[in-house]
């Protein structure tokens, strides 16, 4: 049998990993949304070839719950990695760039929200905000930053070591242009992955908070609702509403951290050479 290479195993796994992202959004477009309305002549019924999901106590069809309370995880994760990653690069540069007195301000910031857990500092977040989907996106691009602006800020001070930095400055090029065409362009991989692995720690916290009662509204199919509600019936041998849920959730969190990993290593020197 032919071994798998290195670099043929990250294609693969990226592609799959791709696949399960862009399926859970064109079968959120493709449910119908009459799956979410209420039908008691349906309630309380295991997975089947009708419901592959099955149905909860108020006859809602499992699986159309199921992938759009994904989507909109998905939508949320996302619109929270970019304000997140616009944070980190935003306050990287500042502490590379603009002097030792922002450096250390910047620096002060970083341990501040580094030494309190995520989610002790996201819930108070949300919790100010009245929670909902915008709470929810403000505290986790106010908590996740700190880690890749530190990158950040390190690569910049490694850049701006680098001789062609120096050629540019005896040129008399403003430091504008250097920032736009030496240190931002190389800065795009470092955020490329630091955004696609905030993106699952974001869906994670989102669902979280929601199964607490503090995120989203108990009116939409998230997937954290969808969790919180299942407990009152597992003891009833409805297991259904939590295991599929729960899967699904994992499943797309994986693929996010699958798509991470792999690029990591694309980018990174060290593996440039692999098979």
């Amino acid at each position: 049998m032919p071994k798998v290479h290195n670099r043929h195993r990250l294609w693969i796994s990226s592609l799959v990993a791709l696949f399960i992202l862009v399926a859970i959004y064109f079968m959120s477009v493709w449910l119908d949304a009459s799956g979410l309305s209420t039908n008691l002549e349906q309630r309380n019924l295991g997975p089947s070839s009708q419901h592959l999901f099955g149905t909860d106590w108020l006859g809602r069809d499992m699986l159309t719950r199921t992938i759009k309370g994904l989507a909109l995880s998905l939508q949320v994760g996302l619109v929270a990695g970019v304000s997140s990653v616009i944070i980190a690069s935003i306050m990287g540069l500042a502490a590379a760039i603009m002097g030792e007195m922002v450096n250390r301000i910047v620096g002060w910031l970083t341990d501040l929200f580094l030494s309190v857990p995520h989610l002790v500092t996201l819930l108070l977040i949300a919790f100010v905000l009245g929670g909902g989907a915008k709470g929810i996106i403000i505290g986790v691009a106010l908590t996740h930053w700190p880690s890749l602006s530190r990158v950040i800020r390190a690569e910049v001070r490694q850049i701006q070591t680098a001789p062609y930095i120096a050629i540019s400055r005896n040129f008399g090029k403003s430091s504008w242009w250097i920032a736009t065409r030496h240190i931002i362009p190389h800065l795009i991989p470092q955020l490329l992955v630091g955004f696609i692995l905030i993106v699952p720690h974001a869906i994670l916290h989102e669902a979280s908070i929601t199964f607490i009662g503090m995120g989203l509204s108990p009116h939409e199919p998230a997937i954290g609702i969808l969790l919180s509600e299942s407990m009152r019936y597992l003891s009833s041998g409805i297991w259904w509403l939590a295991l599929f849920p729960g899967l699904c959730l994992l499943l797309l969190v994986r693929a996010f951290a699958m798509l991470g990993e792999n690029l990591k290593q694309w980018v990174d020197p060290r593996h440039a050479h692999d098979n």
